[in-house]
Protein backbone atom coordinates (compact mmCIF):
# COMPACT_ATOMS: atom_id res chain seq x y z
CA UNK A 1 0.00 0.00 0.00
CA UNK A 2 1.38 3.37 -1.06
CA UNK A 3 1.37 6.51 1.08
CA UNK A 4 -0.88 8.48 -1.29
CA UNK A 5 -3.43 8.05 -4.08
CA UNK A 6 -5.67 10.28 -6.12
CA UNK A 7 -8.75 8.66 -4.60
CA UNK A 8 -9.27 6.56 -1.49
CA UNK A 9 -12.52 4.61 -1.29
CA UNK A 10 -13.54 3.22 2.10
CA UNK A 11 -15.67 0.07 2.19
CA UNK A 12 -15.89 -2.77 -0.34
CA UNK A 13 -19.67 -3.10 -0.51
CA UNK A 14 -21.81 -2.16 -3.48
CA UNK A 15 -21.32 1.59 -2.99
CA UNK A 16 -17.56 1.42 -2.50
CA UNK A 17 -16.91 -0.98 -5.35
CA UNK A 18 -19.03 1.07 -7.74
CA UNK A 19 -17.11 4.21 -6.73
CA UNK A 20 -13.69 2.56 -7.02
CA UNK A 21 -14.57 1.03 -10.39
CA UNK A 22 -15.72 4.38 -11.78
CA UNK A 23 -12.64 6.14 -10.41
CA UNK A 24 -10.38 3.53 -11.96
CA UNK A 25 -12.02 4.01 -15.34
CA UNK A 26 -11.52 7.76 -14.98
CA UNK A 27 -7.77 7.01 -14.88
CA UNK A 28 -7.53 8.10 -11.26
CA UNK A 29 -4.93 6.40 -9.08
CA UNK A 30 -7.40 4.66 -6.76
CA UNK A 31 -7.30 2.33 -3.78
CA UNK A 32 -10.21 0.57 -2.06
CA UNK A 33 -9.75 -0.22 1.61
CA UNK A 34 -11.95 -2.64 3.54
CA UNK A 35 -12.34 -3.14 7.28
CA UNK A 36 -12.90 -6.90 7.09
CA UNK A 37 -11.44 -9.82 5.18
CA UNK A 38 -14.41 -9.80 2.79
CA UNK A 39 -15.73 -7.89 -0.19
CA UNK A 40 -19.42 -7.35 -0.80
CA UNK A 41 -20.75 -5.98 2.49
CA UNK A 42 -24.51 -6.01 2.93
CA UNK A 43 -24.98 -6.00 -0.86
CA UNK A 44 -23.54 -9.52 -0.99
CA UNK A 45 -26.05 -10.62 1.63
CA UNK A 46 -29.03 -9.16 -0.21
CA UNK A 47 -31.55 -10.49 -2.70
CA UNK A 48 -29.70 -8.52 -5.35
CA UNK A 49 -32.59 -6.42 -6.60
CA UNK A 50 -31.72 -3.09 -8.18
CA UNK A 51 -34.34 -0.33 -8.50
CA UNK A 52 -33.08 2.02 -11.21
CA UNK A 53 -35.91 3.08 -13.55
CA UNK A 54 -35.25 3.13 -17.30
CA UNK A 55 -32.14 0.93 -17.24
CA UNK A 56 -31.03 -1.23 -20.17
CA UNK A 57 -32.42 -4.48 -18.73
CA UNK A 58 -35.86 -2.92 -18.38
CA UNK A 59 -35.60 -1.54 -21.90
CA UNK A 60 -34.70 -4.96 -23.27
CA UNK A 61 -37.74 -6.43 -21.51
CA UNK A 62 -40.02 -3.78 -23.01
CA UNK A 63 -40.71 -2.27 -19.59
CA UNK A 64 -39.77 1.35 -20.28
CA UNK A 65 -42.42 3.78 -21.50
CA UNK A 66 -41.69 7.09 -23.29
CA UNK A 67 -42.51 9.01 -20.11
CA UNK A 68 -40.80 6.55 -17.77
CA UNK A 69 -38.35 9.05 -16.23
CA UNK A 70 -41.11 11.57 -15.59
CA UNK A 71 -43.29 8.90 -14.00
CA UNK A 72 -40.42 7.67 -11.81
CA UNK A 73 -39.74 11.23 -10.65
CA UNK A 74 -43.44 11.73 -9.92
CA UNK A 75 -43.37 8.52 -7.89
CA UNK A 76 -40.42 9.67 -5.76
CA UNK A 77 -42.04 13.09 -5.41
CA UNK A 78 -45.18 11.45 -4.04
CA UNK A 79 -43.58 8.97 -1.62
CA UNK A 80 -40.37 10.75 -0.53
CA UNK A 81 -41.47 14.37 -0.68
CA UNK A 82 -39.46 17.07 1.02
CA UNK A 83 -37.50 14.63 3.18
CA UNK A 84 -34.86 14.69 0.40
CA UNK A 85 -34.10 17.56 -2.01
CA UNK A 86 -35.78 17.10 -5.39
CA UNK A 87 -32.54 17.73 -7.28
CA UNK A 88 -30.94 14.74 -5.57
CA UNK A 89 -33.97 12.53 -6.30
CA UNK A 90 -34.15 13.65 -9.93
CA UNK A 91 -30.42 13.15 -10.45
CA UNK A 92 -30.80 9.57 -9.29
CA UNK A 93 -33.49 8.93 -11.91
CA UNK A 94 -31.66 10.83 -14.69
CA UNK A 95 -28.21 9.27 -14.16
CA UNK A 96 -29.21 5.78 -13.03
CA UNK A 97 -29.44 4.19 -16.50
CA UNK A 98 -25.98 5.55 -17.32
CA UNK A 99 -24.58 3.77 -14.27
CA UNK A 100 -26.20 0.48 -15.25
CA UNK A 101 -24.74 0.82 -18.76
CA UNK A 102 -21.32 1.42 -17.20
CA UNK A 103 -21.57 -1.70 -15.02
CA UNK A 104 -22.77 -3.71 -18.00
CA UNK A 105 -19.75 -2.55 -20.00
CA UNK A 106 -17.03 -2.91 -17.34
CA UNK A 107 -18.05 -6.03 -15.38
CA UNK A 108 -19.33 -9.55 -16.13
CA UNK A 109 -22.61 -9.07 -14.21
CA UNK A 110 -25.76 -8.99 -16.33
CA UNK A 111 -29.25 -7.98 -15.23
CA UNK A 112 -32.80 -9.00 -16.09
CA UNK A 113 -36.24 -7.69 -15.19
CA UNK A 114 -38.02 -9.34 -12.26
CA UNK A 115 -41.48 -9.84 -13.81
CA UNK A 116 -44.28 -8.04 -12.00
CA UNK A 117 -42.33 -7.47 -8.77
CA UNK A 118 -44.35 -4.38 -8.03
CA UNK A 119 -43.04 -1.06 -6.80
CA UNK A 120 -43.64 -1.07 -3.06
CA UNK A 121 -46.25 1.69 -3.17
CA UNK A 122 -47.63 1.14 -6.67
CA UNK A 123 -50.92 2.96 -6.16
CA UNK A 124 -49.11 6.23 -5.49
CA UNK A 125 -48.76 8.68 -8.42
CA UNK A 126 -46.12 7.35 -10.80
CA UNK A 127 -46.05 3.93 -9.13
CA UNK A 128 -45.73 0.88 -11.36
CA UNK A 129 -47.58 -2.35 -10.51
CA UNK A 130 -45.47 -4.25 -13.08
CA UNK A 131 -42.36 -3.21 -11.22
CA UNK A 132 -39.05 -1.55 -12.06
CA UNK A 133 -36.72 -4.01 -10.33
CA UNK A 134 -33.97 -5.98 -12.05
CA UNK A 135 -31.75 -8.71 -10.66
CA UNK A 136 -28.43 -10.26 -11.73
CA UNK A 137 -28.40 -13.24 -14.05
CA UNK A 138 -26.78 -16.20 -12.22
CA UNK A 139 -23.12 -16.49 -13.13
CA UNK A 140 -20.28 -18.97 -13.00
CA UNK A 141 -17.73 -17.15 -10.85
CA UNK A 142 -14.85 -19.56 -11.46
CA UNK A 143 -13.02 -16.68 -13.17
CA UNK A 144 -12.47 -15.07 -9.77
CA UNK A 145 -10.29 -17.96 -8.56
CA UNK A 146 -9.04 -17.80 -4.98
CA UNK A 147 -10.50 -14.30 -4.57
CA UNK A 148 -13.90 -15.99 -4.13
CA UNK A 149 -12.77 -16.92 -0.64
CA UNK A 150 -13.10 -13.24 0.23
CA UNK A 151 -16.79 -13.03 -0.76
CA UNK A 152 -18.81 -11.87 2.23
CA UNK A 153 -20.57 -14.81 3.96
CA UNK A 154 -24.13 -15.33 2.76
CA UNK A 155 -27.23 -14.32 4.68
CA UNK A 156 -28.40 -17.93 4.79
CA UNK A 157 -26.42 -21.07 4.07
CA UNK A 158 -27.36 -23.02 0.97
CA UNK A 159 -25.74 -26.01 -0.78
CA UNK A 160 -23.07 -25.14 -3.32
CA UNK A 161 -24.50 -24.09 -6.69
CA UNK A 162 -28.06 -23.95 -5.28
CA UNK A 163 -29.17 -20.89 -7.20
CA UNK A 164 -32.56 -19.31 -6.51
CA UNK A 165 -33.36 -15.94 -8.08
CA UNK A 166 -35.94 -13.50 -6.73
CA UNK A 167 -38.29 -14.57 -9.51
CA UNK A 168 -37.77 -18.24 -8.55
CA UNK A 169 -38.36 -17.59 -4.85
CA UNK A 170 -41.83 -16.23 -5.47
CA UNK A 171 -42.86 -19.51 -7.13
CA UNK A 172 -41.07 -21.81 -4.68
CA UNK A 173 -42.61 -20.06 -1.65
CA UNK A 174 -46.03 -21.43 -2.71
CA UNK A 175 -44.86 -25.03 -2.34
CA UNK A 176 -47.10 -27.41 -4.27
CA UNK A 177 -49.96 -24.93 -4.63
CA UNK A 178 -49.17 -24.38 -8.30
CA UNK A 179 -47.25 -26.37 -10.91
CA UNK A 180 -44.72 -23.55 -11.08
CA UNK A 181 -43.47 -24.29 -7.56
CA UNK A 182 -42.30 -27.91 -8.03
CA UNK A 183 -41.21 -27.25 -11.63
CA UNK A 184 -39.06 -24.32 -10.49
CA UNK A 185 -37.59 -26.35 -7.64
CA UNK A 186 -36.84 -29.22 -10.04
CA UNK A 187 -35.07 -26.81 -12.40
CA UNK A 188 -33.06 -25.34 -9.51
CA UNK A 189 -31.92 -28.82 -8.47
CA UNK A 190 -31.24 -29.86 -12.08
CA UNK A 191 -29.13 -26.75 -12.71
CA UNK A 192 -27.22 -27.43 -9.50
CA UNK A 193 -26.42 -30.96 -10.70
CA UNK A 194 -25.26 -29.68 -14.08
CA UNK A 195 -23.09 -27.05 -12.41
CA UNK A 196 -21.48 -29.64 -10.15
CA UNK A 197 -20.75 -31.98 -13.05
CA UNK A 198 -19.30 -29.10 -15.07
CA UNK A 199 -17.35 -27.89 -12.00
CA UNK A 200 -18.91 -24.47 -12.14
CA UNK A 201 -19.18 -22.10 -9.19
CA UNK A 202 -22.62 -20.57 -9.62
CA UNK A 203 -23.82 -17.47 -7.78
CA UNK A 204 -26.90 -15.27 -7.96
CA UNK A 205 -28.61 -12.38 -6.16
CA UNK A 206 -26.38 -9.95 -4.26
CA UNK A 207 -23.43 -12.32 -4.54
CA UNK A 208 -23.49 -12.04 -8.32
CA UNK A 209 -23.47 -8.22 -8.25
CA UNK A 210 -20.48 -8.13 -5.93
CA UNK A 211 -18.56 -10.82 -7.79
CA UNK A 212 -19.07 -8.89 -11.01
CA UNK A 213 -17.90 -5.62 -9.44
CA UNK A 214 -14.89 -7.36 -7.92
CA UNK A 215 -13.81 -8.70 -11.29
CA UNK A 216 -14.32 -5.25 -12.75
CA UNK A 217 -11.92 -3.82 -10.17
CA UNK A 218 -9.33 -6.46 -11.00
CA UNK A 219 -9.65 -5.68 -14.70
CA UNK A 220 -9.29 -1.95 -13.96
CA UNK A 221 -6.19 -2.60 -11.79
CA UNK A 222 -7.77 -1.03 -8.72
CA UNK A 223 -6.25 -2.61 -5.59
CA UNK A 224 -8.46 -3.78 -2.72
CA UNK A 225 -6.73 -3.88 0.64
CA UNK A 226 -8.46 -5.98 3.31
CA UNK A 227 -8.29 -5.81 7.12
CA UNK A 228 -7.80 -2.04 7.11
CA UNK A 229 -10.46 -0.38 9.30
CA UNK A 230 -11.06 3.36 9.12
CA UNK A 231 -10.08 5.26 12.26
CA UNK A 232 -10.72 8.80 11.07
CA UNK A 233 -10.29 11.38 8.32
CA UNK A 234 -7.29 13.63 7.83
CA UNK A 235 -8.46 17.24 7.52
CA UNK A 236 -6.27 20.23 6.58
CA UNK A 237 -7.68 23.76 6.29
CA UNK A 238 -11.22 22.40 6.15
CA UNK A 239 -10.44 19.93 3.36
CA UNK A 240 -10.35 16.14 3.70
CA UNK A 241 -6.93 15.09 2.44
CA UNK A 242 -6.68 11.50 3.57
CA UNK A 243 -7.67 8.77 5.97
CA UNK A 244 -6.29 7.36 9.17
CA UNK A 245 -6.48 3.57 9.28
CA UNK A 246 -5.21 0.56 11.11
CA UNK A 247 -3.17 -1.72 8.89
CA UNK A 248 -1.22 -4.78 10.01
CA UNK A 249 -1.56 -3.67 13.61
CA UNK A 250 -0.23 -0.18 12.97
CA UNK A 251 -1.99 3.18 12.89
CA UNK A 252 -1.11 5.03 9.71
CA UNK A 253 -2.24 7.78 7.37
CA UNK A 254 -2.91 7.44 3.65
CA UNK A 255 -3.21 10.68 1.74
CA UNK A 256 -5.73 11.45 -1.01
CA UNK A 257 -4.71 13.99 -3.64
CA UNK A 258 -8.23 14.40 -5.00
CA UNK A 259 -10.76 12.94 -2.61
CA UNK A 260 -12.04 10.33 -0.18
CA UNK A 261 -15.25 8.42 -0.93
CA UNK A 262 -16.95 6.77 2.02
CA UNK A 263 -18.95 3.64 1.24
CA UNK A 264 -18.58 2.02 4.64
CA UNK A 265 -22.20 1.18 5.47
CA UNK A 266 -24.52 2.15 8.27
CA UNK A 267 -24.46 1.62 12.03
CA UNK A 268 -26.79 -1.36 12.36
CA UNK A 269 -24.27 -3.37 14.37
CA UNK A 270 -23.35 -0.61 16.80
CA UNK A 271 -25.72 -1.09 19.73
CA UNK A 272 -24.69 2.20 21.35
CA UNK A 273 -25.58 4.20 18.23
CA UNK A 274 -28.79 2.23 17.78
CA UNK A 275 -29.90 3.13 21.28
CA UNK A 276 -28.93 6.75 20.74
CA UNK A 277 -30.80 7.22 17.45
CA UNK A 278 -33.29 4.48 16.64
CA UNK A 279 -36.74 3.85 18.16
CA UNK A 280 -36.82 1.62 21.23
CA UNK A 281 -36.58 -1.23 21.74
CA UNK A 282 -33.77 -1.97 19.31
CA UNK A 283 -31.17 -4.72 19.05
CA UNK A 284 -28.23 -5.16 16.69
CA UNK A 285 -28.97 -8.89 16.85
CA UNK A 286 -32.15 -8.24 14.86
CA UNK A 287 -30.25 -6.85 11.85
CA UNK A 288 -29.35 -8.89 8.77
CA UNK A 289 -26.85 -6.24 7.62
CA UNK A 290 -23.14 -6.98 7.53
CA UNK A 291 -21.67 -7.44 11.01
CA UNK A 292 -18.92 -5.02 10.05
CA UNK A 293 -21.27 -2.05 9.73
CA UNK A 294 -20.70 -0.18 12.97
CA UNK A 295 -20.91 3.43 11.79
CA UNK A 296 -17.20 4.27 11.61
CA UNK A 297 -17.62 6.25 8.41
CA UNK A 298 -20.52 8.25 9.81
CA UNK A 299 -18.61 9.09 12.98
CA UNK A 300 -15.53 10.08 10.97
CA UNK A 301 -17.65 12.33 8.75
CA UNK A 302 -19.29 14.00 11.74
CA UNK A 303 -15.88 14.64 13.27
CA UNK A 304 -14.92 16.36 10.01
CA UNK A 305 -17.94 18.66 10.27
CA UNK A 306 -20.58 16.75 8.26
CA UNK A 307 -24.31 17.11 8.81
CA UNK A 308 -26.38 13.98 9.40
CA UNK A 309 -29.99 13.13 8.67
CA UNK A 310 -32.55 10.29 8.94
CA UNK A 311 -30.65 8.80 11.87
CA UNK A 312 -33.87 7.57 13.45
CA UNK A 313 -34.79 5.40 10.49
CA UNK A 314 -33.61 2.18 8.86
CA UNK A 315 -34.28 -0.21 6.00
CA UNK A 316 -36.65 -1.96 8.36
CA UNK A 317 -38.31 -5.34 8.06
CA UNK A 318 -40.40 -7.54 10.37
CA UNK A 319 -37.91 -10.17 11.50
CA UNK A 320 -38.04 -13.57 13.21
CA UNK A 321 -35.29 -13.88 15.86
CA UNK A 322 -34.28 -17.48 15.20
CA UNK A 323 -31.55 -19.17 17.27
CA UNK A 324 -29.27 -19.24 14.21
CA UNK A 325 -29.79 -15.53 13.55
CA UNK A 326 -32.47 -13.12 12.35
CA UNK A 327 -34.77 -14.16 9.50
CA UNK A 328 -36.02 -11.24 7.41
CA UNK A 329 -39.73 -11.98 7.08
CA UNK A 330 -40.69 -11.26 3.47
CA UNK A 331 -43.16 -13.56 1.71
CA UNK A 332 -44.37 -15.18 4.91
CA UNK A 333 -46.45 -12.12 5.86
CA UNK A 334 -48.18 -11.87 2.50
CA UNK A 335 -49.28 -15.47 2.26
CA UNK A 336 -52.92 -16.15 3.14
CA UNK A 337 -53.79 -17.69 6.48
CA UNK A 338 -51.56 -15.49 8.63
CA UNK A 339 -52.04 -12.43 10.81
CA UNK A 340 -49.84 -10.40 13.16
CA UNK A 341 -51.10 -9.38 16.59
CA UNK A 342 -49.89 -7.21 19.48
CA UNK A 343 -49.77 -8.08 23.19
CA UNK A 344 -53.55 -7.54 23.39
CA UNK A 345 -54.12 -10.22 20.76
CA UNK A 346 -55.28 -7.64 18.20
CA UNK A 347 -54.25 -6.90 14.62
CA UNK A 348 -52.82 -3.41 14.12
CA UNK A 349 -51.81 -3.22 10.43
CA UNK A 350 -52.00 -4.71 6.97
CA UNK A 351 -49.54 -7.56 7.49
CA UNK A 352 -48.61 -7.59 3.79
CA UNK A 353 -47.29 -4.02 3.75
CA UNK A 354 -43.82 -3.42 2.27
CA UNK A 355 -41.30 -4.22 4.97
CA UNK A 356 -40.19 -0.66 5.81
CA UNK A 357 -43.79 0.50 6.08
CA UNK A 358 -44.75 -2.59 8.11
CA UNK A 359 -42.04 -1.95 10.68
CA UNK A 360 -42.99 1.71 10.92
CA UNK A 361 -46.45 0.42 11.84
CA UNK A 362 -44.98 -1.96 14.43
CA UNK A 363 -43.13 0.88 16.18
CA UNK A 364 -46.13 3.19 15.90
CA UNK A 365 -48.38 0.56 17.48
CA UNK A 366 -45.81 -0.16 20.20
CA UNK A 367 -45.52 3.53 21.05
CA UNK A 368 -49.25 4.00 21.29
CA UNK A 369 -49.83 0.67 23.06
CA UNK A 370 -50.61 -2.14 23.62
CA UNK A 371 -47.06 -3.41 23.17
CA UNK A 372 -46.17 -4.66 19.69
CA UNK A 373 -42.50 -5.51 20.23
CA UNK A 374 -42.46 -8.38 20.05
CA UNK A 375 -45.52 -8.97 17.91
CA UNK A 376 -46.75 -12.45 17.00
CA UNK A 377 -47.54 -13.95 13.61
CA UNK A 378 -50.43 -16.38 14.01
CA UNK A 379 -50.72 -19.26 11.52
CA UNK A 380 -52.35 -22.68 11.49
CA UNK A 381 -51.35 -26.13 10.29
CA UNK A 382 -52.96 -25.59 6.89
CA UNK A 383 -50.65 -22.63 6.27
CA UNK A 384 -47.69 -24.68 7.45
CA UNK A 385 -48.62 -27.56 5.13
CA UNK A 386 -48.90 -25.28 2.12
CA UNK A 387 -46.04 -22.80 2.14
CA UNK A 388 -42.32 -22.36 2.49
CA UNK A 389 -41.57 -20.68 5.83
CA UNK A 390 -38.24 -19.18 6.89
CA UNK A 391 -36.45 -21.66 4.66
CA UNK A 392 -38.47 -24.69 5.80
CA UNK A 393 -40.28 -26.66 3.12
CA UNK A 394 -44.04 -27.20 3.52
CA UNK A 395 -45.06 -29.80 6.14
CA UNK A 396 -41.59 -29.77 7.70
CA UNK A 397 -42.08 -29.49 11.49
CA UNK A 398 -40.65 -26.43 13.18
CA UNK A 399 -37.22 -27.37 14.59
CA UNK A 400 -37.17 -28.10 18.29
CA UNK A 401 -34.58 -25.39 18.87
CA UNK A 402 -36.99 -22.80 17.43
CA UNK A 403 -39.65 -23.87 19.91
CA UNK A 404 -37.18 -24.08 22.77
CA UNK A 405 -35.84 -20.57 22.08
CA UNK A 406 -39.36 -19.11 22.15
CA UNK A 407 -39.16 -17.89 18.55
CA UNK A 408 -42.10 -20.20 17.80
CA UNK A 409 -44.91 -21.27 20.13
CA UNK A 410 -47.42 -24.06 19.48
CA UNK A 411 -50.89 -24.69 20.82
CA UNK A 412 -53.52 -27.35 20.19
CA UNK A 413 -56.14 -24.58 20.47
CA UNK A 414 -56.12 -20.81 20.20
CA UNK A 415 -56.71 -20.69 23.96
CA UNK A 416 -53.57 -22.70 24.60
CA UNK A 417 -51.57 -20.63 22.11
CA UNK A 418 -52.75 -17.39 23.73
CA UNK A 419 -51.49 -18.63 27.08
CA UNK A 420 -48.10 -19.45 25.62
CA UNK A 421 -47.61 -15.95 24.24
CA UNK A 422 -49.32 -14.20 27.15
CA UNK A 423 -52.15 -12.52 25.25
CA UNK A 424 -55.85 -12.54 26.26
CA UNK A 425 -57.42 -15.70 24.85
CA UNK A 426 -60.83 -14.13 24.24
CA UNK A 427 -59.24 -11.25 22.33
CA UNK A 428 -57.11 -13.54 20.17
CA UNK A 429 -60.09 -15.74 19.32
CA UNK A 430 -62.18 -12.68 18.47
CA UNK A 431 -59.40 -11.33 16.25
CA UNK A 432 -59.07 -14.61 14.37
CA UNK A 433 -62.85 -14.91 14.02
CA UNK A 434 -63.10 -11.40 12.58
CA UNK A 435 -60.20 -12.03 10.20
CA UNK A 436 -61.80 -15.31 9.09
CA UNK A 437 -64.88 -13.33 8.15
CA UNK A 438 -62.75 -11.03 6.01
CA UNK A 439 -61.13 -14.06 4.38
CA UNK A 440 -64.54 -15.44 3.48
CA UNK A 441 -65.80 -12.16 2.04
CA UNK A 442 -62.44 -11.28 0.44
CA UNK A 443 -62.40 -7.79 1.94
CA UNK A 444 -60.20 -6.79 4.88
CA UNK A 445 -62.42 -4.07 6.29
CA UNK A 446 -59.88 -3.12 8.96
CA UNK A 447 -56.58 -2.77 7.05
CA UNK A 448 -57.33 -3.42 3.34
CA UNK A 449 -54.89 -6.30 3.01
CA UNK A 450 -54.74 -7.73 -0.47
CA UNK A 451 -55.86 -4.58 -2.27
CA UNK A 452 -52.43 -3.30 -3.34
CA UNK A 453 -50.57 -4.85 -6.27
CA UNK A 454 -47.63 -5.29 -3.89
CA UNK A 455 -49.77 -7.30 -1.45
CA UNK A 456 -50.59 -9.69 -4.28
CA UNK A 457 -47.01 -10.38 -5.40
CA UNK A 458 -46.16 -12.91 -2.68
CA UNK A 459 -49.75 -14.07 -2.21
CA UNK A 460 -51.44 -17.31 -3.34
CA UNK A 461 -53.56 -16.72 -6.43
CA UNK A 462 -55.23 -20.11 -6.06
CA UNK A 463 -57.01 -18.66 -3.01
CA UNK A 464 -60.28 -16.87 -3.75
CA UNK A 465 -61.69 -14.27 -3.50
CA UNK A 466 -58.63 -12.52 -2.01
CA UNK A 467 -55.22 -14.18 -2.61
CA UNK A 468 -53.79 -12.62 0.57
CA UNK A 469 -56.54 -13.81 2.93
CA UNK A 470 -57.53 -17.27 4.17
CA UNK A 471 -59.28 -18.51 7.28
CA UNK A 472 -57.15 -19.65 10.23
CA UNK A 473 -58.93 -22.67 11.70
CA UNK A 474 -56.91 -25.87 11.32
CA UNK A 475 -55.21 -27.00 14.54
CA UNK A 476 -52.55 -26.98 15.79
CA UNK A 477 -51.88 -23.27 15.81
CA UNK A 478 -48.53 -21.47 15.86
CA UNK A 479 -47.29 -18.07 17.00
CA UNK A 480 -44.03 -16.81 15.50
CA UNK A 481 -42.20 -13.98 17.25
CA UNK A 482 -41.81 -10.82 15.17
CA UNK A 483 -39.35 -8.04 16.04
CA UNK A 484 -38.39 -4.82 14.21
CA UNK A 485 -35.28 -5.92 12.33
CA UNK A 486 -33.53 -4.28 9.42
CA UNK A 487 -31.30 -4.67 6.38
CA UNK A 488 -29.24 -1.70 7.50
CA UNK A 489 -29.70 1.85 8.76
CA UNK A 490 -30.89 4.80 6.65
CA UNK A 491 -29.32 7.66 8.52
CA UNK A 492 -25.95 9.10 7.66
CA UNK A 493 -23.98 11.93 6.18
CA UNK A 494 -25.93 14.51 4.22
CA UNK A 495 -24.83 14.63 0.58
CA UNK A 496 -25.80 16.56 -2.53
CA UNK A 497 -26.70 15.28 -6.00
CA UNK A 498 -23.01 14.62 -6.75
CA UNK A 499 -22.43 12.68 -3.50
CA UNK A 500 -20.43 15.54 -1.97
CA UNK A 501 -20.72 15.58 1.82
CA UNK A 502 -22.32 18.74 3.24
CA UNK A 503 -22.06 20.67 6.48
CA UNK A 504 -25.13 21.73 8.45
CA UNK A 505 -25.13 25.11 6.67
CA UNK A 506 -25.27 23.40 3.28
CA UNK A 507 -21.67 24.11 2.33
CA UNK A 508 -19.52 21.37 0.81
CA UNK A 509 -16.74 19.68 2.75
CA UNK A 510 -14.02 19.67 0.08
CA UNK A 511 -12.51 16.30 -0.65
CA UNK A 512 -15.23 14.21 1.03
CA UNK A 513 -17.90 12.12 -0.70
CA UNK A 514 -20.27 9.40 0.47
CA UNK A 515 -22.59 6.77 -0.97
CA UNK A 516 -24.66 3.88 0.30
CA UNK A 517 -25.82 3.57 3.90
CA UNK A 518 -23.04 5.77 5.24
CA UNK A 519 -25.03 8.62 3.65
CA UNK A 520 -28.60 9.63 4.40
CA UNK A 521 -30.98 7.77 2.10
CA UNK A 522 -32.23 9.35 -1.12
CA UNK A 523 -35.42 7.36 -0.46
CA UNK A 524 -36.12 9.36 2.69
CA UNK A 525 -38.33 7.54 5.18
CA UNK A 526 -39.77 5.13 2.64
CA UNK A 527 -38.73 2.47 0.11
CA UNK A 528 -39.56 2.80 -3.59
CA UNK A 529 -39.26 -0.82 -4.61
CA UNK A 530 -37.10 -3.96 -4.62
CA UNK A 531 -33.49 -2.80 -4.81
CA UNK A 532 -33.97 0.81 -3.70
CA UNK A 533 -30.99 0.42 -1.36
CA UNK A 534 -28.53 -1.09 -3.84
CA UNK A 535 -29.60 1.18 -6.70
CA UNK A 536 -28.64 4.45 -4.95
CA UNK A 537 -25.43 2.87 -3.62
CA UNK A 538 -24.30 2.05 -7.15
CA UNK A 539 -25.42 5.36 -8.64
CA UNK A 540 -24.01 7.79 -6.10
CA UNK A 541 -20.75 5.86 -5.76
CA UNK A 542 -20.30 6.28 -9.51
CA UNK A 543 -21.29 9.95 -9.44
CA UNK A 544 -18.82 10.66 -6.63
CA UNK A 545 -15.97 9.32 -8.75
CA UNK A 546 -17.03 11.35 -11.77
CA UNK A 547 -17.30 14.49 -9.66
CA UNK A 548 -13.76 13.97 -8.36
CA UNK A 549 -12.48 13.41 -11.89
CA UNK A 550 -14.09 16.67 -13.01
CA UNK A 551 -12.72 18.78 -10.15
CA UNK A 552 -9.41 20.60 -10.11
CA UNK A 553 -8.20 20.39 -6.53
CA UNK A 554 -5.32 22.24 -4.88
CA UNK A 555 -3.61 18.99 -3.92
CA UNK A 556 -3.90 17.63 -7.46
CA UNK A 557 -2.32 20.81 -8.86
CA UNK A 558 0.56 20.55 -6.40
CA UNK A 559 1.14 16.91 -7.36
Amino acid sequence: MKESYDVIVVGAGGAGMSAALAAGHQKLDTVLIEKSDYFGGSTARSGGGVWIPGNHALREAGQVSPDDAEQAKLYLDSIVGDAVPKLRRDTYIDRGPEVMDFINKTTPVRFKWVPNYSDYLPEQPGGRPEGRSVEPVPMDASFLGDELEHLHPAYTKAPANMIVTQADFRKISLGMRTLKGPITMFMVLFKRLIAMVARRKMYAMGNAICIGLRQGLIDANVPLIYNTPLLGLVVENGRVVGVEVEHKGERRQIMARKGVILGSGGFEHNQELREKWLPAPTDSGWSTGSKNNTGAGIEAGVAAGAAIDLMDDAWWGPTIPLPSGPWFCLAERNLPGSIIVNSAGERFMNEALPYVEATHEIYKAHEQGPAAVPAWMIIDQRYRNRYLFAGLTPRTPFPGRWLKSGAVQKGATLDELAGRIDVPADALKATVERFNGFATSGVDEDFHRGESAYDKYYSDHTVKPNPSLHVIDEAPFYAVKIVPGDLGTKGGLVTDENARVLRADGSVIPGLYASGNVSSAVMGNTYAGPGATIGPALVFGYLAALEIAAEETPLAKEA
